[in-house]
């Protein structure tokens, strides 16, 4: 359980968060996989990175019953720090990553492949964000890089989900595959990233980002004070008391 590195196999690292049941991570799990992304990057011998997951999807964002429990704020203002910290490892790793996704991709998922430099998903896999039913906000920044801005808006507003073929018909997801082959596809387009020159494709990295519209580290710091917002006026508590209710 948590997050594992292995690799690097001919260049290539793979990153794999396992936080049963449903990879809804805890504050340390954010901090622990904004390092693994950050180590892979770091190290010479990588050109490329594939993150992926274990268990029934790829990511159910944070801990919710982890903030219930806190009768303060301090789960809060770290799940806020430790998404940002993930989310920025993704966009900042030095070599690109592939994002392997099944299932669920929801919350702080969307955070992840939305600041992903590919997207490989499963033909089971979903994606959203349920902010709105969980006393939250956040990581509209990810995925107006996945779909366009009224789609975007209107996914944000129902707490709705978009299938892997609604994505890739975007644009934003580069293959839909069976489950049963999706680490090989993710491997397979990791692979042709590292065979390119390692020292060409870290320059790459940095110049696409520098051309990127949207300061997207700054664009959802800037979300999260909306966050804090909705939890010190109480709104927060009283929709994430419903969750797990079957209330609305």
């Amino acid at each position: 359980m948590g997050v594992s590195t292995s690799g690097p196999d001919q260049g290539i690292a793979h990153v794999t968060v396992d936080f049963p049941p449903v990879n809804a991570l805890p504050v340390h799990g954010w901090y622990e996989l904004a390092d693994a992304l950050r180590a892979a990057g770091r190290d010479p011998g990588v050109r490329c990175v594939v993150l992926a997951a274990g268990g029934r999807g790829f990511n159910a964002g944070v801990d919710i019953k982890e903030m219930q429990r806190d009768s303060g704020h301090t789960a809060l203002i770290g799940a806020n720090r430790g998404c940002a910290e993930a989310f920025a490892a993704v966009y900042e790793c030095e070599v690109p990553v592939v994002a392997a996704v099944h299932g669920f991709c929801l919350g702080g998922g969307i955070g992840l492949v939305g600041n992903a430099d590919a997207i490989v998903a499963s033909d089971d896999a979903v994606f959203g964000l349920p902010e709105l039913d969980r006393g939250a906000l956040g990581a509209a920044t990810h995925l107006a890089r996945l779909v366009p801005q009224h789609l975007m808006r209107a996914l944000y507003y129902t707490s709705r989900t978009a299938t892997a073929a609604e994505l890739h018909a975007h644009g934003s997801v580069w293959k839909v595959v069976p489950r049963a082959e999706l680490s090989a596809v993710a491997l397979e387009l990791a692979a042709e990233i590292a065979r390119k020159d390692g020292t060409l494709v870290r320059l790459a990295k940095a110049a696409i980002n520098g051309i990127d519209p949207v300061d997207v580290r700054r664009s959802y710091r800037f979300e999260q004070g909306f966050t804090f917002e909705a939890n010190l006026s109480g709104v927060a508590d009283r929709v994430r008391d419903t969750f797990g209710k079957g209330t609305a």
